[in-house]
C-alpha cells in the first residue's frame, strides 16, 4: 500500500514524520546542524516534561476536602454546595471541548503561537483565582483553566511530532501517562482535609494547587522557541480532509461534557452510569471508524489505545489516592496521601514508554494491555495502609500505560495522533463519572453512619469500578488486535 494511500501527505515517511525538504536537509548539514537539532530536540524535551503536567494538573478537584471553608467564604447554604462543587468540577468538561479544537488549530496554523495562547488562557484563570468570591466566578476559573489546558496539549504535541524522534514521542507518551496517574494524589497531598479544628488559611488554594507548573511551562515554551530556530522542519501543512476529521469528535465531546456537568448532581447514579456507558460505546465507535480512515487511522490502533489510557489512568489512581488519604485520617487523624506509589508507577509509565522504542510496535502494545489487564485484579488486595500492596498494581498499571500509548503511536501520522488525544480525555472524563456514581450508589444502598463505614462503602464502590474496568479494558484490547491484523499489511507493520 502507498504512502498516499495510508493518508501521509506527499514527502512525508511512512513513521508518520515528515519527510526532509532540500532546505532543511541543508540546514542541517555539518556540525552545526547536529547541533541545532539536538538543541531543538532538548527544547522540545523540556517543553514536555513541563507542559504536560502543567496542563494535566488543571483536571483533578480536590476542593471536595475543603467544602466547609469554601462554604463559608462564600456564604453558601448546605443547598448550594452542589452547585459549588459542579463549579469546580468544570475543568474536565473544558478541556474535553477545547483538545479537538485546539488540534485543528495547531495543524492550520503554527503550533507554537497555538501553545502560547493556551498557556495565556491558563496562567489568566490561574491568576483569576483570588478573585473567585462566588459561584459563578469560580465556574468561570475552572472552565479557563481547562480550556487553557485543552488548547496546550495538541499543541505541545505537534511541536514534538515536528522533532521526528521516536524517542521524543515516546517521552511524551509516557509523561501523558505518568502525570494522569499522578496529578490526583500530588492535588490531594496539596490540599488534604484539615484536621479537627484547625481552620483552612485560603480554600482558594484548591483551585489552584501548583501555579509554579504553567510558570514553568511558560519558561520552557520561551527556551523552546529559541531553541528551536528558523530551520524549516514544520509538518507539511494539513489538508481540508485532515481537519474534518479532527473536528469528527467536537460534537459528541461538548454534548458528552454538557450532560456530564448537568447529570453531576441533578441525575441519579444509574442514570449517570447510562451517560458514561453510552459515551464510552460513542468513542469506540469514532476510534473503529478512523481506523478505516486514511487520515485519522494509525497500524497499531493509536485512537482505541488512547481511550484505554483515558479510561485506566486518572479514573483507576485518583479514587484509590482518596481511599487511601481518608484511611489515613481515619486511622491516624491526618489525611496523608502517600505519594510514593503514585510516584514510582509514573516513572515506571515513562520506563514502558522508552521500552517500546526498540521494541516491535505490535507486541508492545499487546504487552501494554496485558500488563494493565493485569494490574486491575490486583487492586482487590490492596492494603490502603500498606504501600507495598498499594505499589504493585499501580506499577503495574502505569508500565503497561506507557508501552501500550507510546507503541500504539509508531507510525502513526500526526492527524492520527492528535484525533486519538481528542479521544482520551472524554474517556478520563467517563470514567470519572463511573467510578463516582458507582460509589455514590454504594453509598445510597448502605446509608453508613460512621467514616469507617463511609470508607467501606467508597471502596466496595471503587472494587465494583475495578471489574467494569477491567471488562473495558479486555475490549479495548480485543478492538486495538481486530485492528492491527487488518492493517498488518499495511506499510511499517511488524
Amino acid at each position: 500500500m502507498s504512502l498516499r494511500a495510508r493518508g501521509h501527505a506527499p514527502g512525508t515517511m511512512a513513521h508518520g514524520y515528515p519527510a526532509a525538504t532540500p532546505a532543511a536537509r541543508g540546514a542541517r548539514g555539518g556540525r552545526a546542524g547536529f547541533a541545532r537539532r539536538r538543541l531543538a530536540a532538548f527544547g522540545a524535551l523540556l517543553l514536555t516534561l513541563t507542559a504536560l503536567p502543567a496542563a494535566v494538573l488543571a483536571v483533578p478537584d480536590a476542593v471536595v476536602n475543603v467544602v466547609p471553608a469554601a462554604a463559608s467564604a462564600l456564604e453558601l447554604g448546605d443547598a448550594e454546595i452542589a452547585g459549588l462543587l459542579r463549579a469546580t468540577g468544570l475543568s474536565l468538561p473544558a478541556l474535553v471541548v477545547a483538545v479537538p479544537l485546539a488540534a485543528v488549530a495547531a495543524r492550520r496554523f503554527s503550533a507554537w503561537p497555538v501553545l502560547v495562547t493556551g498557556l495565556a488562557v491558563l496562567l489568566t484563570g490561574l491568576g483569576a483565582v483570588k478573585f473567585a468570591h462566588s459561584v459563578p466566578l469560580v465556574g468561570t476559573v475552572r472552565a479557563m483553566q481547562g480550556a487553557g489546558a485543552g488548547i496546550m496539549l495538541p499543541a505541545c504535541l505537534v511541536l514534538v511530532w515536528e522533532r521526528r524522534s521516536r524517542a521524543l514521542t515516546a517521552v511524551w507518551a509516557g509523561a501523558l501517562a505518568g502525570t494522569l496517574i499522578l496529578a490526583m494524589p500530588l492535588a490531594l497531598k496539596a490540599v488534604p482535609v484539615p484536621a479537627d479544628g484547625v481552620a483552612v488559611p485560603d480554600w482558594r488554594v484548591a483551585l489552584v494547587p501548583y501555579p509554579w507548573a504553567a510558570v514553568a511551562a511558560a519558561v520552557a515554551a520561551l527556551v523552546h522557541l529559541l531553541l528551536r530556530g528558523r530551520a524549516p522542519w514544520e509538518l507539511p501543512a494539513s489538508r481540508h480532509t485532515e481537519r474534518g476529521q479532527l473536528l469528527l469528535p467536537v460534537v459528541p465531546a461538548a454534548a458528552f461534557a454538557f450532560l456530564t456537568v448537568v447529570a453531576a448532581s441533578e441525575w441519579s447514579p444509574g442514570a449517570r452510569l447510562v451517560v458514561a456507558g453510552f459515551a464510552l460505546t460513542a468513542l469506540l465507535g469514532l476510534a473503529l471508524a478512523a481506523g478505516r480512515d486514511a487520515v485519522a487511522g494509525s497500524p497499531f490502533g493509536c485512537a482505541i489505545v488512547m481511550i484505554a489510557a483515558g479510561l485506566l489512568s486518572h479514573p483507576v489512581a485518583g479514587p484509590l489516592a482518596g481511599l487511601a488519604a481518608a484511611d489515613a485520617r481515619e486511622r491516624t487523624g491526618a489525611a496523608d496521601v502517600p505519594l510514593l506509589p503514585f510516584a514510582v508507577a509514573a516513572a515506571a509509565a515513562m520506563a514502558g514508554a522508552l521500552a517500546s522504542v526498540r521494541a516491535g510496535a505490535r507486541h508492545a502494545v499487546r504487552t501494554g494491555y496485558v500488563l494493565m489487564i493485569a494490574a486491575l485484579p490486583l487492586g482487590f488486595l490492596t492494603h490502603l495502609d500498606d504501600r507495598r500492596t498499594v505499589l504493585v498494581p499501580l506499577v503495574l498499571l502505569g508500565a503497561g500505560l506507557g508501552l501500550a500509548l507510546a507503541a500504539s503511536l509508531r507510525d502513526a501520522g500526526v492527524g492520527a495522533a492528535l484525533f486519538g488525544l481528542s479521544l482520551c480525555f472524554p474517556a478520563v472524563l467517563a470514567g470519572q463519572l463511573l467510578v463516582l456514581s458507582l460509589q455514590a450508589a454504594r453509598l445510597e444502598r448502605l446509608r453508613p453512619l460512621t467514616e469507617a463505614e463511609q470508607i467501606h462503602a467508597l471502596r466496595h464502590g471503587y472494587h465494583v469500578w475495578l471489574v467494569v474496568a477491567c471488562a473495558a479494558a479486555v475490549l479495548l484490547a480485543a478492538a486495538t488486535a481486530r485492528h492491527t491484523r487488518k492493517t498488518a499489511a499495511g506499510p511499517g507493520a511488524r
